[in-house]
């Protein structure tokens, strides 16, 4: 017999396929990622690389060619963040209702061409222009695909997966610093500095993979048409996500706003994964304009400016595959945490020796980690509404929004670079609070499961879920599937806090 990829023991023992997966649910989970993981994470790489262009060319020649001294720099990003955050609500609330292998690579070809019209700008006024419509477009890759990676996995697969969708980031802004080292070898070919090339390129990169959006992009479960995915797989796929308790679509409805708005998780993790993004900032653009203070040479500032970022892919992997195998989240964030606050002490002090603040640099990028650990809790928080959640994603990204648009103009100018004392005090407060606000998520969610809240609404939907003939028979008989919708129905009347949490899971397990 030969090797089954789909059987492998080394796949089983990563967890990457559990040991309890059927083969014909591995094969469907080997799509997913094909048909999901592999356009999200070109997208949304393609969107750091065009994104953070800007500030490898800053240190290539543009700063210089377009006379973008002073604060300029810190007004370009603000602008770029100003349009995006404006956006995040609208655009999450559209990926609902607008098929997204259609609404994603439209948005991404749009930020393609305006990332080309980048390339040609004569002055400053122009470049603000191209980076606010470059915000606007850009905005659906990242809140939007995080929506449709969280609508197909299983709990135990989430953290994984968000993992390799979130090192796209690093990846994007590592490759944005080695291409511009090449382009800097363009100039003056075609008349173009290098730094203009740099744009060029990276819209040539970003238009092709918007086709493959179009081809091989599924929509949500409840309302998939991929040709390559088969009629049974579509089903299995939605009765194992009801089985971990991921309710279907409701469809939009006039008190999504206020469903939004009244969960806790909305505002817990507006506040906690906020925190997480932005304490370990000075590993980004305070490193790279520190390590330009220290050196002249461009390729090295370029280059070594890369090292955060790989460090932060290793973690984003390490902390994702630790936290599926413990089934928590919140202990990766609370050494992640810990680590952060000890950094961001050492930068504040900034008398130390030149190997100390590298150190605190690099490890900075480490505890970027488990940022996505954040998303993956935040989705298994929200299971029972699924439209809810896709607001909620937006509501929670604008954190990170505002604190790249606020920040930067009030403790980040430019101007300060590369000693930063003001952000330096900034996220060491911002430490302290991010280590103080991690328990309530998880006494939250201890008190759900303890008052039985959420779970009677779950198992009253999936009472709803009927006519997966061939698949409920696998997992369950049709009658006893009918049996289990009359009692889910009678156990949604009760009192949430009456209901028993036992019972209930019992019914899950039989769908």
């Amino acid at each position: 017999m030969g090797f089954d990829y789909f059987m492998n023991p080394v796949a089983e023992w990563i967890g990457w396929f559990p040991k309890d997966y059927s083969r014909e649910e591995r094969v469907l989970v080997h799509k997913l990622d094909m048909l999901i993981l592999f356009f999200a994470c070109a997208s949304t790489w393609a969107n750091n690389l065009d994104v953070g262009a800007i500030y490898n060319a800053y240190e290539g020649g543009m700063e210089e060619d377009l006379n973008l001294g002073g604060n300029r720099l810190t007004y370009l990003t603000s602008i770029y963040w100003a349009a995006t955050t404006a956006f995040q609500v609208p655009c999450n609330i559209l990926v609902t209702m607008v098929p997204a292998h259609y609404y994603i690579p439209a948005c991404e070809v749009a930020w393609g061409l305006f990332t080309l019209g980048t390339a040609f700008v004569k002055n400053y006024e122009q470049l603000m222009v191209m980076r606010f419509f470059v915000g606007v477009t850009a905005t659906p890759c990242w809140i939007a695909n995080i929506h449709i990676i969280n609508c197909w996995y299983r709990k135990n697969e989430l953290g994984k997966r968000n993992a390799i969708y979130y090192i796209t980031y690093p990846l994007g802004s590592m490759f944005s610093g080695y291409l511009m080292t090449a382009c800097l070898k363009l100039e003056g070919v075609g008349g173009l500095e290098g730094w203009r090339w740099l744009f060029i390129i990276c819209t040539i990169i970003t238009i092709p993979l918007a086709i493959f959006g179009v081809i091989f992009y599924p929509n949500v479960p409840t309302n998939c048409h991929s040709r390559f995915l088969t009629e049974r797989e579509k089903e299995l796929a939605q009765v194992r996500l009801l089985k971990e308790g991921f309710a279907p679509s409701r469809g939009i409805s006039k008190d999504l706003v206020w469903r939004s708005a009244s969960a806790w998780q909305t505002w817990c993790f507006f506040f906690l994964a906020g925190l997480f993004w932005l304490t370990p900032y000075p590993s980004t653009t305070p490193f790279l304009l520190w390590l330009g203070d220290t050196s002249t040479d461009k390729a090295f500032v370029n280059n070594a400016s890369t090292i955060t970022y790989a460090i932060s892919i290793f973690a984003a992997m390490f902390f994702a595959f630790y936290s599926d195998w413990r089934g928590k989240r919140w202990d990766s964030m609370l050494g992640s945490g810990i680590a952060v606050l000890m950094c961001n002490i050492m930068l504040l002090v900034w008398d130390i020796s030149k190997g100390a603040k590298y150190f605190a640099f690099i490890l900075l990028g480490f505890t970027q980690g488990p940022i996505n650990v954040v998303m993956a809790w935040f989705a298994e928080s929200l299971a029972h509404d699924l439209e809810v959640r896709s607001v909620s994603f937006a509501f929670v990204n604008i954190s990170y929004c505002l604190a790249q648009l606020i920040l930067p103009l009030c403790v980040w100018q430019t101007k300060d670079a590369p000693r930063f004392k003001a952000g330096y005090i900034f996220v060491v407060c911002a430490s302290v609070l991010e280590l103080l606000i991690l328990p309530l998520p998880v006494y939250f969610e201890r008190r759900d499961r303890k008052r039985g809240i959420n779970q009677v609404e779950i198992v009253s939907q999936m009472a709803e879920v009927i006519g997966f003939d061939e698949i409920t028979r696998e997992h369950g008989d049709v009658d006893e599937l009918g049996s289990i919708s009359s009692k889910g129905e009678n156990i949604a009347k009760k009192d949430a806090a009456a209901v028993d949490v036992q019972e209930i899971s019992g019914y899950s397990e039989k769908v």
